[in-house]
């Protein structure tokens, strides 16, 4: 074959992998259509005896800005069961120097009897900000708000910080240990253990692990799924909370263990600003982000919010499936 022929021959390859690749997530099945109630903001999901609850962000003013929930039947008709809690608990003040008006991105899982449900105080553009704790031994999906009890401050950041000490995810791994993932800009999303029966850090000077950034630029929301002996780590990428005109998106990256590295689909690290895309803003679904991955019944589920433009840029709940390519990277249908 000569040289020339040789191009057009890859040029027209060139043409067809992302044809080839469209076609591909074009047949995966469509992500569910959720219906009822399902305004929320940062969700986080669980199953508890094939029921859900969904824990998002506190409003100010309502509830006293406590922790929304929602909840499911089937995890795709969702109704709204009011708040948890009392709102901004009262160490928050003295801990931060002043007093938030909402309680944020909530993240809730269990570790044999108990549910740990963490969440973060702060304020716009400051890194003066705590995770605290709530628990029960007792949890009832179908009575949400009920049974907790706050155990306070977990971890907090400082002005003189080089983190931010928001968007807690907690994950419990196949080996025993327990970590807590949390971040946003400044210098990236990082990792410290828990002790997984308090749900409390393992010591005040346990080590600090760094998995991603992007030299201070916008990414926050991580959370990590350990699927088939690796660690996925889910991020959103730029800016929430401007409805249409927000510009979240979800990326992730790999890891072989807890504690990094993360590397994208392309091999570059999360730490220099990689992650692979998973989902953008698709139509009415605006700046699709605030996610978490989640194991349920029904197989491993991703929960975030998007910006419907049909409803004025309101803050909505998707909940779908995560599909594996060959090549073990997580994929969600089309919209």
């Amino acid at each position: 074959m000569g040289w020339k022929a040789t191009a057009m021959a890859l040029a027209s390859l060139a043409i067809l992998i992302p044809v080839a690749a469209s076609l591909r997530a074009a047949d995966l099945p469509p992500q569910p259509r959720l219906t009822g109630d399902t305004r929320i903001h940062d969700p986080s999901v669980i199953e508890v005896d094939g029921r859900y609850a969904a824990f998002g962000t506190g409003e100010q003013g309502i509830y006293r800005g406590a922790i929304k929930v929602k909840t499911s039947a089937d995890g795709v008709n969702w109704t709204d069961a009011g708040a948890i809690g009392k709102g901004v608990p009262k160490w928050a003040t003295e801990a931060l120097g002043y007093q938030p008006i909402n309680v944020w991105a909530p993240t809730i899982s269990r570790r044999d009897g108990t549910f740990f449900l963490y969440y973060c105080l702060s304020s716009f553009g400051s890194n003066a900000s705590a995770i605290g704790l709530m628990t029960s031994a007792s949890f009832d999906p179908s009575k949400p708000g009920e049974g907790w009890q706050d155990q306070g401050l977990v971890l907090m950041s400082s002005p003189r910080d080089d983190f931010n000490a928001i968007d807690p995810f907690r994950i419990d791994i196949s080996d025993g240990r327990a970590f807590l993932a949390f971040g946003s800009f400044w210098s990236g999303i990082k990792l410290r253990e828990l002790n997984p029966q308090t749900g409390k850090l393992t010591s005040d000077d346990a080590p600090t692990f760094a998995l991603a950034g992007r030299h201070g630029g916008a990414i926050e929301a991580s959370s990590i799924l350990e699927h088939d002996g690796k660690f996925y780590l889910f991020v959103s990428f730029d800016q929430c909370c401007k409805g249409v005109a927000s510009t979240y998106n979800i990326r992730v990256g790999r890891a072989d263990r807890i504690e990094g590295p993360y590397l994208d689909r392309d091999s570059k690290n999360m730490l220099e600003g990689g992650g692979t895309l998973v989902l953008a803003t698709t139509g009415r679904f605006i700046g699709p982000g605030g996610q978490e991955a989640v194991k349920t019944s029904k197989g491993e589920m991703l929960a975030y919010h998007y910006y419907d433009s049909a409803d004025g840029g309101a803050a909505r709940l998707q909940f779908s499936p995560l599909f594996w390519t060959a090549d073990g990277w997580p994929e969600l249908g089309p919209l």
